[in-house]
């Protein structure tokens, strides 16, 4: 789930190192909201899925 924020994050390193400004904001921008999108729809199958099954 976490594999294309680490993608753009690997690629933003990369870009950083041979000194490609635009490229490293850009895909360390799209790693940040990619983190937290997939951060928050963690936390919220977290939590919904702890519910107890009922009896039957």
């Amino acid at each position: 789930m976490l594999k294309y924020p680490l993608l753009f994050l690997i690629v933003a390193i990369i870009a950083g190192i041979f000194g490609f400004a635009g490229i490293v904001n850009a895909a360390a921008g799209i790693a940040k909201i990619l983190f937290v999108l997939f951060l928050i729809l963690f936390v919220a199958s977290f939590f919904l899925g702890r519910r107890s099954k009922p009896n039957v």
